[in-house]
């Protein structure tokens, strides 16, 4: 692990916690991995439960994650539980290429005013469903539409002449609530060409579970990408969380999680919800191979959740001065956004909410940045206070 840590150059310096929960959008919910739980199977009720569940407890943010083989769609669920939530940002997720982008564009202002300014949004470079697509031209599909977002939301007209896309239209229709350049922008992926993209057009960079030193690695490269195009950009984690009053009973329950895992199933599970085998899906599949035979790559960070999911397949499990000994180093290191889930959803988030949640400095990233004016940041607290 890592000794000396020199926080990255980053966009938001406050040592601050974007705390945020994970909807069931996709499915997966379930007290045991690798069996299908049908009291708990995607829907728009029970996702709407974890939402609401989430924004009582006090979490900043949800995200709504997306993939088409299963769930539900993001934009409609979004828009239906805007009307039912006050305080909570939804972090929805969009893949690019499936929808017109300037009508794009109009939905998620739309989207962004019926929240009053609660709208982030996760951009999804993959390929559309049904399709292999060749990377580089995702990529260049990706870039061009992340700018014609851009030009929609801030300028007059939507003037774009790309390889790709070609339109010289008004953009007043689609004006956003969040007037300093619209809703934040996060997006995740490993290979060189999502990086770039990140580094040139986002706001937050998303990565999921490595060891201490890749994680520092990659926002150190991301960084110093950011920094050739003039820029700087945030970090965020996406990670899953067991924490108990104990490390023995925090590892217990994970055991717990697994003692009814059958590696066929699993593995006909982690297909149903798996989109394509990106570079970062295979990245998350090798560190696993280094796991000890508890599944954990290093203190803490157990790794056997991606045996059921592809993506994020890593949590930290640990007692609440661990988690919060955790998240103060991923925070020393420039990551500014916490992305968390647990088995099942709503009790893991009742443990976190009562355990951690208290203790670190949980803030908006769109408040400190900007974005919404009308909402007041959360004074950060010191590092005494932390611990």
């Amino acid at each position: 692990m890592l000794n000396n840590i020199k926080t990255v150059p980053i966009r938001t310096p406050d040592r601050v916690a974007e705390v945020s929960w994970f909807d069931d959008i996709i499915g997966g919910d379930t007290n045991y991995l690798g069996v299908l739980d049908n009291s708990r199977r995607s829907s728009f009720s029970h996702c709407a439960d974890i939402a609401l569940h989430a924004e009582k407890l006090g979490f900043n943010n949800i995200l709504l994650p997306t993939a088409y083989t299963v769930g539900q769609e993001v934009l409609f669920f979004a828009s239906a539980i805007a009307q039912q939530t006050e305080k909570i940002n939804l972090i929805t997720a969009i893949r690019t290429g499936e929808i017109h982008p300037p009508t794009l564009a109009r939905i998620l202002a739309n989207l962004d005013h019926v929240l009053k300014g609660r709208l982030t949004i996760n951009i999804i470079n993959s390929d559309l469903p049904g399709t292999i697509e060749n990377h580089e031209f995702r990529y260049k599909r990706c870039g061009e539409i992340i700018q014609i977002l851009k030009q929609a939301w801030t300028q007059d007209r939507i003037k774009f002449k790309g390889e790709i896309y070609d339109f010289d239209l008004p953009a007043d229709p689609v004006k956003p609530y969040q007037q300093n350049g619209g809703p934040l922008l996060y997006f995740g992926g490993t290979s060189p060409g999502s990086r770039d993209l990140c580094a040139r057009f986002c706001d937050v960079f998303l990565t999921w579970p490595e060891n201490e030193e890749s994680i520092y690695d990659t926002l150190q490269d991301m960084s110093a990408r950011a920094a050739t195009y003039n820029r700087k950009i945030d970090f965020g984690l996406r990670v899953h969380v067991i924490v108990r009053e104990t490390e023995k009973e925090a590892r217990d329950y994970a055991r717990h999680l697994v003692s009814k895992l059958d590696e066929k199933k699993a593995a006909e599970i982690r297909s149903r919800g798996e989109d394509s085998r990106s570079y970062g899906v295979i990245r998350q599949d090798e560190l696993r191979q280094t796991a000890d035979e508890e599944g954990y790559i290093e203190h803490l960070l157990w790794t056997d959740i991606g045996k059921v999911f592809s993506g994020c397949g890593g949590g930290l499990v640990g007692s609440p001065e661990q988690i919060i000994e955790k998240i103060n180093r991923y925070m020393q290191m420039g990551i500014r956004s916490f992305v968390l889930s647990g088995f099942p959803l709503i009790e893991e988030a009742d443990y976190f909410a009562k355990l951690v949640l208290p203790y670190i400095p949980n803030a908006k990233l769109s408040v400190l940045q900007g974005r919404t004016p009308d909402f007041e940041p959360v004074t950060p607290l010191t590092t005494a206070e932390l611990v």
